[in-house]
């Protein structure tokens, strides 16, 4: 099967959006398989990270909990460049399509930082955490064919 056909090509530039050559790492040698395991952990080891800051927050510790889900949604994030090729995801990202979400996710970062660590507001920060949670969604659904149509109707009949 293709790779690039589950990938939202309609709003993409005419070069392929999924690297399946080895050019883009051919500096790292690494197969395809490879990449899928590299993206797989990346993904694994976002969520652990996410999870242990979660437990970090019942715990009392706000910074922790913090600096713990910021590392782990920016490690699955940087996951997905071992499947697309890290420029390619960069250029991606900033594509019209995504800049919307990309930037609110971005702010939504360093906001959850400052809450976390300057301000120490529990409040904002779990806020802002859901905020760059819903950002990261919109913007991994951006890769999916029409699911983003798909969402804006279906929330546009229920409301």
């Amino acid at each position: 099967m293709d790779p690039r056909k589950w990938i939202n090509l309609e709003a993409q530039a005419p070069q392929d959006i999924v690297r399946t050559d080895e050019s883009a790492f051919a500096f790292l040698q690494l197969s395809w398989t490879t990449r899928l395991y590299c993206f797989g952990g990346c993904l694994l080891g976002g969520i652990g990270c996410q999870i242990l800051g979660a437990i970090l927050l019942f715990l009392g510790s706000l910074a922790g909990f913090g600096v713990l889900f910021v590392i782990g949604i920016i490690l699955a994030l940087a996951g997905s460049g071992f499947l697309v090729g890290f420029a390619s995801q960069l250029k991606g990202m900033f594509a019209p399509i995504r800049i919307v979400a990309t930037a609110l996710f971005l702010i939504s970062v360093v906001v959850v930082c400052l809450m976390a660590f300057w301000l120490q507001n529990e409040a904002l920060t779990l806020i802002f955490v859901i905020v760059e949670g819903l950002a990261y969604a919109w913007y991994s659904i951006s890769y999916i064919p029409y699911a983003r149509d798909l969402i804006k109707r279906t929330f546009s009949a229920c409301f």
